[in-house]
């Protein structure tokens, strides 16, 4: 059975084969997404033409705020997730025709960085993204916390004293912990509550959401390293229109998973494509399989020789969004 049998084949991606799968993708996608076919005509980039990763045409991310990216057919009520904006901004939307797909991306890559979600108890503070709906950051918590089945598992709003109260009682029992913050709430109640903490981890996710002034990643990080007497913060890279993230556990360095790879691109030529480097960032994501798996992001960042890589922040004039940390004049 090969990869377009089998969605659920991409956890069986490695490095051997994400060619053959991201090429076998393209293919189809092309010839089922109307909206990436007209987009790659326009480029001449067919099939045909194309004989490696780099000549993939990637949709930039901003389309999904304009144009609905499906290979399946759409259907009623189809789940669908939001990108968050602030006033008078247009949101993307990508729609899910298998939201099975979705989970199986997470659940695998969390437990590839993690290992089990029934082993912690996890805790979402994402309250911006829990008042306006259709995140696939809650989405993705809320299966876990599920999964995780702790008593004391849940979301937070602003009852900052009811967390700080869970995470003592957490850590007086030695209970290994999650938090998910968002990056805003997250500096909030590290103001307000200081805590050392050492069985619990903090995942920064990302966003300001014009709450606080933008602060690079290293700065938010020394922030809560200090509040919580941490070595490391732990971060979270993704966003609405990829149905997988990646994860850095140390030194602000992020590891994607094996179905998910990064590339960098010129800031005045889009065409040029490498794989390591300095540039803004391109994205295959093969658990988009129903929508686009080829995204050209606003994100400026650097890829090293490993595929690993650092995001050090927003393209300049591009839209700040959830995952932005600082707005990038290079």
């Amino acid at each position: 059975m090969n990869f377009l049998q089998s969605k659920y084949q991409i956890v069986e991606t490695s490095p051997s084969n994400f060619q053959e799968k991201a090429m076998a993708l393209f293919q189809y996608q092309y010839e089922r997404n109307a909206v990436y076919q007209t987009y790659a005509n326009l480029l001449h980039r067919t099939p045909d033409s194309i004989t490696n990763l780099h000549q993939i045409p990637f949709i930039p991310v901003s389309f999904f705020k304009t144009h609905r990216f499906l290979s399946e057919p759409f259907y009623d009520d189809m789940l669908y997730f939001e990108s968050s904006t602030t006033t008078n901004q247009t949101p993307s939307k990508h729609y899910i025709s298998d939201p099975g797909l979705y989970e199986c991306s997470f659940m695998t890559a969390f437990e590839h960085f993690f290992g089990t979600a029934s082993d912690y108890c996890i805790v979402g503070l994402l309250p911006s993204y829990l008042e306006r709906g259709h995140s696939s950051l809650v989405y993705m918590v809320e299966a876990l916390i599920q999964q995780s089945k702790h008593p004391l598992s849940g979301f937070y709003l602003n009852n900052y004293n009811d967390l700080y109260q869970v995470l003592q009682q957490l850590e007086s029992q030695k209970q290994k912990t999650l938090v998910f913050g968002v990056t805003y709430a997250l500096l909030d109640f590290a103001e307000k509550f200081p805590i050392p903490l050492t069985f619990t981890r903090i995942i920064e996710t990302g966003g300001m959401k014009g709450r606080r002034i933008e602060l690079t990643r290293t700065e938010v990080h020394n922030q809560l390293k200090t509040a919580f007497a941490l070595d490391q913060i732990y971060s979270e890279y993704g966003m609405t229109e990829l149905l997988s993230q990646a994860y850095s556990l140390q030194n602000e360095v992020f590891e994607a998973p094996p179905w998910m790879r990064l590339f960098v691109r010129e800031l005045n030529d889009p065409a040029a494509i490498a794989s390591e480097g300095k540039g803004a960032i391109n994205i295959i994501d093969l658990a988009n399989r129903h929508s686009c798996a080829f995204l050209a992001t606003d994100d400026y960042g650097e890829v090293f020789e490993n595929g690993t890589f650092k995001i050090h922040g927003r393209i300049d004039h591009s839209e700040i969004r959830g995952c932005s940390l600082l707005t990038i004049n290079d």
